[in-house]
């Protein structure tokens, strides 16, 4: 069986919680999506796509398919158990044993989130419009106390590569002192933007002071990330995130 590299989570989850990030090696696609891309959106051929999502299942020895997303930079929140393929969203949680809540991203933060006893677990797609939407915050609400809950951010964009527009940083950081500490300036009026930074303030501010990732940079690792925001076009990681059955 071909073998897969993904990044695993180094977190304070309880051990029956399993969260990892696939990264671009191995599988079927061709061209701009070479290796493992699993977006069934980005323009790649769909029976690569379906090869690779397959050779991830078996390879990872996945316990169920896993929930895929319609992502649309949003705030909405589904129970991984009961929602259908497709859904719209960009978080998924759940508390049943066995339920694999996924989420695809090339430069956004995929953030995984357990509580510390690991009755219940989430992914969520983390950009800078989700941010701002509520994404994380819906989430938590759908967990419970943030200081019972330990996250996990995954490969992202770097401040390096994230250069945004004023009308971002304003709409990010307005008058808030600690998210405007989170820019560097860039070109002109430009500036880079530490979305990882970002994200553990607002988690912070929710009570999830136990945080650990945040070390890969998707832009600055062509061999093993996509990103989007370096290559136009280009496929998707998965970040998936579990609670195992006992008999595993």
């Amino acid at each position: 069986m071909q073998r897969l590299e993904v990044v695993n989570a180094s977190w304070s989850a309880p051990d029956s919680v399993r969260a990892l990030t696939t990264t671009r090696l191995g599988g079927a696609s061709a061209g701009p999506f070479q290796g493992l891309n699993l977006g069934d959106h980005v323009g790649d051929d769909s029976a690569a796509v379906a090869a690779n999502r397959a050779l991830m299942a078996r390879s990872l020895r996945l316990p169920a398919e896993p929930l895929w997303l319609a992502q649309v930079h949003g705030s909405t929140v589904v129970d991984a158990g009961v929602a259908g393929q497709g859904v719209q969203a960009d978080a998924a949680w759940t508390d049943r044993a066995g339920v694999v809540c996924a989420v695809l991203t090339a430069d956004c933060i995929p953030l995984a989130l357990a509580t510390r006893c690991g009755t219940r677990v989430a992914a969520v797609h983390v950009g800078w419009r989700g941010l701002v939407a509520g994404v994380v915050e819906n989430t938590l609400a759908a967990l419970g106390s943030g200081r019972e809950l330990v996250a996990w951010m995954g490969p992202a964009i770097s401040r390096r590569g994230f250069e945004v527009g004023p009308e971002v940083v304003e709409v990010l950081a307005g008058d808030d002192e600690e998210a405007r500490s989170c820019f560097r300036p860039g070109a002109g009026d430009r500036s880079m933007a530490d979305l990882f930074g970002l994200l553990r303030l607002r988690l912070d501010r929710a009570g999830v002071v136990d945080v650990a990732g945040g070390e890969y940079c998707t832009f600055s690792d062509p061999e093993r990330f996509y990103s989007h925001r370096r290559d136009g076009l280009s496929g998707r990681m998965a970040t998936l995130v579990w609670r195992a059955a006992e008999k595993d």
